[in-house]
């Protein structure tokens, strides 16, 4: 399994004054349990429906969702903010991620696609004609999110759900700015084509 580097420097020292979960990492990291209990609650939905997205597995994302967490508070004593707190979270369990990708294959899923959905508008008075056509688009999308490689994938979940930019999806997955955008230029080309069809 990978060594995961949840202290690595990527970029220049941020201000914990910027991040108010930056602060509450600190405060936990004195000894004060309330702010870890903040952080959790305030964290734990994103953190789970990354990990499942990701991974398609319930029981799977539940174990990496708790190792997430243990990591967290692993290092604790050695946390320094280089980056938003949620960025760190997000780099964490995406090494979890990876790891288990490279111990098996996941099977797709299709959960992922509701983040796309999530961002297109419904229009109203819809007619039950568009209806029906608007799902078979729906699962067409589905299935090309599902044939997107796992890098594009993440790239475009991280963008799309977490309303990460470019800097902070290349902070989270250890690739490149331009890569990241690579991914995301080469997945959304996909999936419009995907829809073209």
């Amino acid at each position: 399994m990978a060594t995961i580097e949840t202290n690595r420097v990527p970029s220049p020292a941020m201000d914990a004054a910027v991040d108010p979960d930056a602060m509450l990492m600190l405060a936990y990291a004195r000894g004060d349990l309330a702010a870890f209990e903040a952080l959790y609650a305030r964290h734990r939905a994103t953190l789970y429906r990354f990990v499942l997205r990701s991974l398609h597995d319930t029981a799977l994302a539940e174990e990496m969702f708790q190792e997430t967490w243990s990591r967290v508070i692993a290092t604790r004593s050695r946390y320094q903010p280089q980056a938003r707190f949620r960025t760190w979270l997000l780099q964490i369990a995406h090494h979890l991620v990876i790891d288990q990708f490279r111990a098996r294959r996941p099977q797709a899923g299709s959960a992922e696609t509701e983040v796309v959905f999530a961002h297109l508008a419904t229009p109203e008075g819809e007619q039950p004609e568009h209806a029906l056509s608007e799902f078979e688009r729906r699962r067409h999308l589905q299935r090309a999110i599902e044939q997107l490689p796992d890098e594009q994938r993440t790239a475009v979940l991280l963008r799309l759900e977490h309303e990460l930019s470019l800097e902070e999806i290349a902070e989270v997955t250890g690739a490149g700015r331009e890569t990241v955008k690579s991914r995301l230029r080469y997945a959304m080309d996909k999936l419009r084509e995907a829809l073209a069809q």
